[in-house]
């Protein structure tokens, strides 16, 4: 069940990461509420997962989650550059989070 909940905590920081750009700053009413909901939820189940999960692996997984689903939106949602350089390294970045979940716990 926690690492359920820290994929869900990982999604939610992607959300959260992504909707700050439609905040232009905490400008805006509706974009801001939802990304400030984002970001508290995502650090309740973040947290929640780090209960039986060691931190430093919990911690990792959902950065990277949050970093390699914000650059995949960005990317196919938001079309910024889908560089050779940039797709190497989310992808590196997926295998070392594949990494921390094979080698952080069997809970």
């Amino acid at each position: 069940m926690a690492w359920l909940l820290l994929v869900v905590a990982g999604l939610l920081e992607v959300a959260w990461a992504v909707g700050l750009k439609y905040t232009e700053g905490f400008t805006r009413l509706v974009p801001s509420v939802l990304t400030g909901l984002g970001i508290a939820g995502s650090m309740l189940l973040l947290s929640i997962a780090a209960r039986s999960l060691p931190i430093g692996t919990a911690y990792g997984v959902w950065v990277g989650i949050g970093a390699v689903g914000s650059g995949l939106v960005g990317i196919v949602v938001l079309g910024e550059p889908a560089t050779a350089a940039r797709i190497f390294f989310l992808v590196l970045m997926a295998v070392a989070i594949v990494g921390l979940k094979a080698t952080g716990s069997g809970h």
